[in-house]
């Protein structure tokens, strides 16, 4: 099975800002986290979480967009 670079690229992208949202959630939730739910900071935390998971994965579209592979 031949799998092209720009395949391999993107899946490497994809699974490094996953790793990191993940990351970035369970530290919010188990800094912030209060008696099973989230107080208002990690209510904060998790919108900041997923706002920077979104720019991350806006910038790497745009970026491998501009790529010649």
């Amino acid at each position: 099975m031949d799998i092209e670079r720009e395949t391999v690229v993107q899946i490497v992208i994809s699974v490094i800002a996953l790793a990191l949202f993940v990351a970035a959630t369970v530290y919010v939730s188990s800094t912030y986290g209060t008696n099973g739910g989230l107080g208002p900071q990690g209510g904060v935390g998790i919108v900041a979480a997923i706002g920077l998971f979104v720019v991350f994965m806006l910038s790497a579209g745009l970026w491998l967009e501009r790529q010649n592979f």
